[in-house]
């Protein structure tokens, strides 16, 4: 359970003012963003920093580094 920062704060951030994201869009994103930051950590370990994946993909979320766009 992701408790900082907030759900709420994140489904706001993926979101625009007229159309929010739905908590299932915010577990999507987060999810393939965790999984694109394994692959690359994978392949350049980094030593002792030890963040799990899916705080890392929340905070660029909560950031605005993250961004969804609907096809």
């Amino acid at each position: 359970m992701i408790n900082q920062p907030p759900v709420d704060l994140l489904i706001e951030q993926l979101g625009t003012d007229k159309q929010p994201v739905s908590r299932y869009c915010l577990c999507v994103v987060a999810a393939k963003r965790a999984r694109q930051i394994i692959e690359q950590n994978s392949s350049n370990p980094k030593g002792n920093e030890i963040l799990k994946e899916l705080a890392v993909a929340s905070r660029e979320i909560a950031s605005g580094k993250i961004k969804y766009v609907k096809d």
